[in-house]
């Protein structure tokens, strides 16, 4: 969800806030946050290690003066979940697909970001009016004024809303997508345990709701409501006016959209506002499934990031992932690559029962790895054996991983 102002502690609503409102999103196999002035990132990577990494928020936008200022904000934010949210999603997944030994180049990311974006405008914003206006053209002849327009426009308003459910509804049938929304659930809970400044622990963070009032869900559903009132406002013209028109209104509705999911934040328990909120709440009962401990894991990590890089801390007594830093995602699949054509030698030469020599093998480990303790003496009958070392064995490479740590 992307961030109103937000209580901390106590009665969430009336105790005061302390620190910015945080956000996110749900990205493949992880989360990222957003702060004020930076994102923080954590990916799950292939052999469940947390990548982990920060980035500002510096964009042309961002730094305006005027990208704080009422209705600018918005577009900012817009801007931010589409460019921004876009990108990290789209290289979580190069990152998924580069622990199964597949890269991805930048030009086929460009690509699929520019197709993703083409195909919610002609999805959601086209669409709807073509069929709308065939629609009522099949039943009621040419449509030039009166009913016809104002049937037009509630058409395109219904069938804009069912495309919307419809669309979500589909794309959580799948198990990649399904996993996607859990993180979703995860990113709010952890939000949730931030706002009311309680520790980040899994314990904790199961505790608190999947959904979120600030969701961007509830975002998508306020531009929707907003957009079927600002359209009305290009009845009766030409097709390619209406269709250019709904293009260049689109930062309009978003900036519209975003005041007034900040003002009625503080109101959403009041009739009018709670009913305006309440389709949001129920779109995430889609969008939003319960995390395992390790997804929530993973949004702990992205938070303790995006905390560091705001200079903020989390409360104290908070898990504190051990992390590595996001690898490029060629070099990760070379390295999977590697790792599989080598295990597929492996059994090809076990299936056809050739022995690899105990020399060579040992000879490929010494190469491949450094020594990490020093070999036992050998003792013979012929002389007195040697003292044994008191000190302990070095850790077994492999299981030396730092565990989570807990601090602020």
């Amino acid at each position: 969800g992307q961030g109103t102002a937000a209580p901390l502690s106590g009665d969430p609503g009336t105790a005061e806030p302390k620190r910015f409102a945080y956000g996110g999103q749900a990205l493949m196999e992880g989360v990222y946050m957003r702060g004020k002035d930076a994102i923080g990132v954590s990916v799950r990577g292939p052999d469940g290690q947390i990548f982990a990494g920060q980035e500002p928020l510096n964009s042309i936008l961002h730094r305006n003066r005027f990208a704080r200022a009422p209705f600018f904000r918005g577009i900012v934010v817009l801007y931010e979940t589409l460019v921004i949210g876009t990108k990290w999603l789209m290289r979580s997944g190069s990152l998924a697909a580069a622990g199964e030994g597949v890269a991805f180049g930048g030009g086929a990311i460009a690509l699929t970001m520019l197709f993703t974006i083409g195909l919610a405008v002609g999805l959601f914003v086209l669409m709807p009016l073509l069929v709308a206006q065939g629609g009522v053209s099949l039943l009621f002849g040419e449509v030039e004024s009166g009913l016809g327009l104002f049937l037009v426009h509630i058409l395109e308003g219904l069938v804009r809303v069912a495309l919307f459910v419809g669309y979500l509804a589909l794309v959580s049938r799948s198990a990649e997508i399904g996993r996607v929304f859990q993180y979703h659930g995860a990113e709010h809970m952890t939000i949730h345990a931030l706002e009311h400044d309680r520790p980040l622990t899994v314990d904790n963070i199961r505790k608190y709701p999947t959904a979120h009032p600030r969701c961007g869900t509830e975002f998508l559903v306020i531009f929707i409501i907003v957009s079927i009132l600002l359209f009305s406002l290009l009845a009766g013209v030409e097709l390619w006016v209406a269709i250019l028109g709904r293009i260049l209104l689109v930062p309009v509705i978003a900036a519209v959209s975003y005041e007034l999911l900040k003002f009625g934040a503080a109101r959403r328990e009041q009739g009018f506002w709670k009913w305006l909120f309440m389709p949001g709440i129920w779109i995430q009962k889609i969008t939003t499934k319960q995390p395992d401990d390790s997804m929530i894991e993973i949004a702990i990590c992205a938070m303790q990031e995006a905390l560091a890089a705001n200079g903020e801390t989390a409360p104290a007594g908070s898990l504190d992932p051990a992390r590595e830093p996001i690898p490029e995602a060629d070099e990760l699949a070379k390295e999977m690559e590697a790792r599989m054509e080598a295990e597929e030698a492996a059994e090809k030469a076990a299936a056809e029962g050739e022995a690899t020599p105990v020399e060579d093998t040992e000879a490929a480990d010494t190469a491949a790895e450094p020594v990490t303790s020093a070999a036992e003496p050998v003792t013979s009958a012929a002389e007195p054996a040697t003292e044994a070392d008191p000190s302990p064995p070095d850790p077994v490479e492999g299981t030396d991983r730092p565990a989570p740590r807990a601090g602020g």
